[in-house]
């Protein structure tokens, strides 16, 4: 488990997110709550949004972009309506009955985003342009035209319809799993504009990010009884980085490690966890050629 240094604490934490807050809000609220400074986020979720948020705690901050890619997401598509931010919260563009939509139609459409794709992102976004966030260029009224946004390279590997509700605004309800920087709002948009009917996202839950689970994720208040109580434990990076292999050095190698020196492995993977023989984290590697090359290297603590 994680645990909590003389300096402060020290883990991971998978976080519910509530609708309405912004995931900035989420690590100030942390801040304050555990009294520590040193706390970010494994990937943004727009205010509208809910759902799973990885947060990292202390020196754990170091190894957000160690994290898993891989996301899930339940999202509820709305048809017949497009809007400027691609979901609910923004300003009509397009508004039209579209009774004449069936289920097969829709799931065949769906179909057609599964796999590596094209996607361009939303006019109001984090990405950047001309070292501004797209969704400051919008409110200042200078967003580009989505035609001048270019469209990146991403990953959907699965789309399953979980529920279908035809009417003269249609709403489909999908679980998608994909890989980072992949945009729902996207995805509902770019639905729409394949039925000619224009879409919009209506709801979004992540309900997966990395190996963290909707399931094992607690609020905002459920951590703050707990760190009240005394009672909260953090996940280990062994948890939360699971899905990377873990190399355990003896006492010479862990010597070499803390200097920054190269440590023999002869394992075949990429990124590795590095322990020690008293269970104590010391960072992140790189294997090549049968050596380590330390990617992060965390200060030693006594303990």
């Amino acid at each position: 488990m994680g645990k909590r240094k003389a300096s402060g604490w020290e883990g991971f934490l998978n976080l519910y997110k509530p609708m309405g807050m912004t995931s900035h809000d989420c690590v100030g609220a942390m801040r304050r709550i555990m009294h520590e400074r040193r706390i970010g986020h494994g990937g943004t979720l727009d205010p509208a949004a809910m759902g799973v948020l990885p947060l990292a705690v202390g020196r754990m901050t170091r190894l957000l972009r160690f994290l898993g890619e891989n996301k899930r997401y339940r999202a509820t598509i709305r048809l017949g309506v497009a809007t400027d931010t691609d979901d609910l919260e923004g300003t009509i563009l397009y508004q039209a009955p579209a009774p004449h939509l069936t289920f097969d139609q829709v799931r065949a459409a769906l179909g057609t985003f599964e796999g590596t794709i094209e996607q361009t992102p939303p006019r109001f976004s984090a990405i950047r342009r001309d070292g501004k966030h797209l969704y400051e260029l919008a409110r200042s009224g200078e967003a580009p035209a989505l035609e001048d946004i270019a469209a990146r390279q991403v990953r959907i590997d699965q789309i399953m319809v979980l529920e279908w509700r035809g009417g003269d605004y249609p709403e489909v309800m999908v679980d998608v799993a994909c890989g980072s920087g992949t945009y729902i709002r996207s995805l509902a948009r770019d639905l729409g504009s394949a039925l000619g009917c224009g879409g919009t996202l209506a709801r979004l839950v992540r309900t997966a990010s990395g190996l963290f689970g909707i399931e094992d994720s607690c609020d905002l208040e459920t951590v703050r009884t707990q760190v009240e109580d005394r009672t909260l434990s953090l996940i280990s990076p062994r948890v939360a980085l699971a899905h990377l292999p873990v190399v355990c050095l003896d006492a010479l190698d862990s010597e070499a490690w803390h200097f920054g020196q190269q440590v023999f492995w002869a394992g075949e993977a990429h990124y590795v966890q590095v322990w020690d023989a008293q269970d104590r984290f010391l960072g992140i590697g790189l294997s090549t050629c049968q050596k380590i090359q330390p990617v992060v290297v965390l200060a030693q603590e006594p303990g």
